[in-house]
């Protein structure tokens, strides 16, 4: 609904990669700029790629970390929406401080064991 092109359009299992390309931004732009906030994705090439394997165009996001910790469907929306914030403003350093505070805070009610 936001615009993200899903490679093979969705995902079986708990990994989803994801085409960048048509949000000009690179991969390696987008896990920087989201791992200042604390969300923890991974740049990865995507099919026919135009960047090198250090750039990439894409980023795989993987739920099981999440899903372990408690998290249900409705709070990954609000990881959702923060994800899409930064990608759409990856520069941004007082947005990505201010959601950082928030990621924080979000998953302190979702302890690591």
């Amino acid at each position: 609904k936001r615009g993200y092109n899903l490679v093979s359009g969705g995902t079986d299992n708990h990994l989803m990669l994801i085409d960048l390309r048509n949000k000009n931004i690179s991969g390696k732009e987008a896990d920087a700029a989201l791992g200042k906030a604390e969300i923890t994705v991974n740049k990865n090439m995507v099919p026919f790629d135009d960047k090198s394997p250090f750039i990439t165009s894409g980023i795989r996001i993987g739920t099981a970390a999440i899903t372990t910790r408690g998290l249900n469907e409705q709070d990954c929306l609000q990881v959702v929406e923060w994800i899409d914030l930064i990608i759409n403003e990856p520069t941004n350093a007082g947005l990505i401080s201010e959601l950082k505070e928030n990621v924080n805070k979000f998953m302190s009610q979702f302890p690591l064991y």
